[in-house]
């Protein structure tokens, strides 16, 4: 029995010298009361509080896109299918015999199989993944709006051969060269007419040249 009053008393003792050492309740929440919000100044004086010097439109992704609306180039996607089935591309494509001309070039079924591992390993799939807005309101939307007056130039180009894909390669970088050698400038704006129009031409050889590299690799 005075074993087991010993504990006890000695128990009591601890639990009494730890609350004494604890922070009260009514302490903590004083001092969180008393403690200033977070702010970007850090609480210094001479620093510059962001949100006073810029219009409540740039405040935040969210700010921004209430700000440039739903018909803006980030929150709204390009309608790829809705604007192939209106400009009728599938029925010009047949009519172009793009399919036709493609194999007799050898590029078919079995050579586009052949080209998956490659993409995969490029990680091609992953970057457009990852990019998909871009792609979709950039690259589809030139490419679907521009494909009225390209598939008679790739029907022409097709039934060429390599020769001609290379030959639009060149041309396209030849031009480029050429602006940027002689520094020609943006009318108006001066702008160098190189760097602007390179936006579109170097894209444009790239996509020339790889494709006569393509078909010139599958000429069966």
């Amino acid at each position: 029995m005075a074993r087991l009053t010993n504990v006890l008393l000695v128990s009591a003792a601890a639990i009494a010298s730890t609350s004494a050492f604890a922070p009260s309740k009514s302490f903590v929440a004083q001092r969180t009361a008393q403690m200033d919000p977070l702010k970007e100044s850090f609480g210094f004086d001479f620093a510059e509080d962001s949100n006073g010097n810029q219009v409540p439109q740039l405040r935040g992704e969210a700010a921004y896109k209430e700000f440039v609306g739903d018909g803006a180039f980030l929150n709204e996607q390009y309608p790829v299918i809705k604007r192939v089935r209106e400009l009728d591309l599938i029925k010009k494509t047949a009519e172009y015999g793009i399919l036709s001309k493609l194999e007799k070039n050898g590029v078919d079924l079995e050579t586009i199989e052949s080209l998956l591992p490659t993409i995969e390993d490029l990680g091609l799939l992953s970057t457009a993944g990852n990019n998909q807005q871009l792609l979709v309101n950039l690259v589809a939307f030139f490419a679907v709006e521009g494909a009225p007056f390209l598939l008679p130039l790739i029907a022409g180009a097709l039934d060429i051969g390599p020769a001609a894909f290379y030959g639009g390669a060149a041309a396209f970088a030849g031009l480029e060269g050429f602006l940027l050698v002689n520094n020609v400038e943006v009318p108006f704006v001066g702008l160098s007419a190189g760097a602007v129009a390179g936006l579109l031409l170097v894209p444009l050889t790239l996509a020339t040249g790889g494709a006569g590299v393509l078909l010139a690799s599958a000429k069966k």
